[in-house]
């Protein structure tokens, strides 16, 4: 989040087979272009004024990063659940979010942006 939704930054720390777990998407999305695609969108749409990590656990090449924001005075509670290759880039990539309203306005807000990113590609 510190790089915003910079596609070279975040292009760079992903593996070419990089998975993403999405809270509202049924199967995981593989490879680094879609994967970088939801990245940007995620960082777009939850990477507001009010976004901040409360807390985050290491342990060995997996992290796990508690975020707070809020989204059209929604709050937004939400985890990102990393794992790094031997080469230190993101192989995968998992988000969990809650409450269930918020899930539902990330789905909301997360889904324009794909597409109006789609248009634009």
């Amino acid at each position: 989040m510190e790089g915003g939704s910079d596609p070279a930054l975040l292009s760079a720390l992903l593996a070419d087979d990089a998975v993403f777990h999405s809270p509202v998407v049924h199967t995981p999305q593989i490879g680094r272009p879609v994967v970088l695609a939801y990245l940007v969108a995620a960082a777009q749409v939850l990477g507001n004024d009010a976004f901040r990590y409360t807390r985050e656990l290491v342990d060995g090449n997996e992290v796990m990063l508690e975020f707070v924001t809020a989204i059209d005075g929604i709050a937004i509670n939400g985890v990102d659940i990393i794992r790094f290759d031997e080469a230190g880039n993101i192989s995968d990539f998992k988000v969990m979010v809650r409450p269930l309203k918020a899930i539902n306005k990330v789905w909301e807000v997360m889904a324009a942006q794909l597409e109006t990113a789609k248009g634009q590609s």
